[in-house]
């Protein structure tokens, strides 16, 4: 049985789907993905934008420094179980309420840790920045909820990520809306933290009524002390990586703030805003294809990397798809989008955009390191982006301000994608795999 959006596809695009179950599903999935993404990508960058228009460059930069502070010690609530818990649950979905409730428990504590560690530590840096302490408390609170994360698991296992795009876009619409609201009423800062928190909180509720409206039940929930052992024996090496990930993504920002000032932070951040907001495109791919790529790497080798480097072609093709049109229009896309208080982001645009293309392999390569268990080399790539992006902050900020932070950026997110892998000699397939993407995506 084909679904039914299968009929209002060209016959060229039908014949080729009829009758394959699997890539129905996976299209469908990446549908839903897709929709989800686009719609944020649309009215969140436009919410985003007025905002930033609203506060200024100086507000801005302050507000930002507080959520990518927040965010690197967010990095430790993950403990890296999404891709560990998704594939066992791929491989054993009959212990689906065991996994789930096992990784709530380590989400939770996880969670609860890492937003004392980030208010102690603000504390520590800025003990007289009462402003800045109220933003980090309030925005680290909304890493609690987010062990209720460990529902979507269980649809992108099962490749059902509609359901956790239903739940998401409630909060979503309800939170820009109060951010308007704020807007008109002119609220100050502290009010922006608030309503960042409040949507956390409503799309975790959302995603636990639909995930019980599906027939399951968070009572049967249950944990496991070996489960437990068994996550971490594997997710440990990508908890590290996602620390050293988001050292590498948000680190420039808080040096940006520490060695420079809050306009040119904000000025960044603008810049960072429109390029992050193509990333749910490799992410909404990777979730989909990834179980068929664990099971293609069970079944057949040969059928395996070649599935491999169809996501890397496609992966390189989107980069530049994104990049090259960009890099053309930024001056005018900075202002039109922030306003001329904003013109200064416009040469760290051009830089950070292809700094995408390299976030779009890294993304596509772990669909091979998961599949491989191989989280110890992915540990090890990160951690070499991380650091360079540490040390050239440190050298270029004093002298370029954002526009050295944009230069760190793309030449750390390269080596830890795509140069890391002619470090390790098990990963030179990998990394000529990945260069052949990088010379000739081809996706046809």
């Amino acid at each position: 049985m084909n679904p039914a959006w299968i009929d209002v596809l060209p016959p060229i695009l039908r014949n080729k789907l009829v009758g394959r179950q699997n890539l129905q599903k996976i299209i469908g999935n990446t549908g839903w993905l897709f929709a989800d993404k686009i719609l944020r990508m649309g009215v969140g960058l436009l919410v985003g934008v007025w905002v930033a228009r609203y506060l200024g460059p100086e507000q801005f930069g302050i507000f930002s420094y507080a959520v990518a502070f927040v965010t690197l010690f967010s990095s430790l609530a993950t403990l890296g179980l999404n891709d560990i818990a998704i594939r066992n649950l791929v491989n054993t979905p009959t212990l689906g309420y065991e996994i789930l409730g096992t990784s709530f428990v380590l989400k939770l504590v996880a969670g609860i840790f890492s937003s004392l560690m980030a208010t102690l530590t603000l504390v520590w840096l800025r003990p007289t920045d009462s402003l800045t302490f109220w933003l980090v408390f309030i925005i680290s609170l909304g890493t609690i909820p987010k062990a209720f994360e460990v529902i979507d698991f269980w649809f992108q296992s099962t490749v059902q990520a509609k359901y956790t795009v239903i739940s998401q876009n409630i909060a979503f619409i309800i939170s820009s809306g109060l951010k308007i609201a704020l807007i008109l009423a002119q609220a100050p800062l502290i009010a922006f933290a608030i309503v960042s928190t409040i949507d956390i909180i409503m799309s975790m509720m959302s995603l636990a009524l639909i995930y019980q409206e599906q027939g399951f039940s968070l009572k049967l929930w249950s944990w496991d002390f070996a489960q437990a052992k068994n996550l971490l024996k594997d997710s440990w090496p990508l908890i590290l990586s996602t620390i050293m990930g988001m050292i590498y993504l948000r680190i420039d920002q808080i040096m940006l703030g520490e060695m420079s000032n809050e306009t040119e932070l904000g000025l960044y951040s603008a810049a960072v805003r429109l390029v992050e907001v193509w990333y749910f495109i490799p992410m909404a791919i990777y979730a989909s294809v990834l179980p068929s790529i664990i099971e293609a790497q069970k079944t057949n080798e040969a059928s395996f990397y070649d599935r491999l480097q169809k996501l890397y072609n496609f992966m390189a093709f989107l980069g530049y798809a994104i990049a090259l049109p960009i890099t053309f229009i930024a001056p005018w896309l900075i202002v039109t989008l922030f306003g001329q208080a904003y013109s200064g982001a416009a040469p760290m645009l051009i830089l950070m955009i292809w700094s995408g293309l390299f976030t779009n392999l890294g993304v596509a390569r772990s669909a091979f390191l998961v599949p491989m268990n191989w989280t110890k080399i992915h540990l090890v790539t990160v951690f070499l982006g991380a650091v360079s992006n540490v040390i050239l902050n440190y050298f270029l900020i004093p002298k370029y301000g954002g526009l050295g932070a944009s230069i760190a950026t793309c030449i750390s997110y390269w080596l830890a994608a795509h140069g890391a892998c002619f470090v390790y000699p098990p990963l030179f397939k990998t990394g000529k795999m990945l260069t052949k993407a990088l010379v000739y995506p081809k996706i046809w």
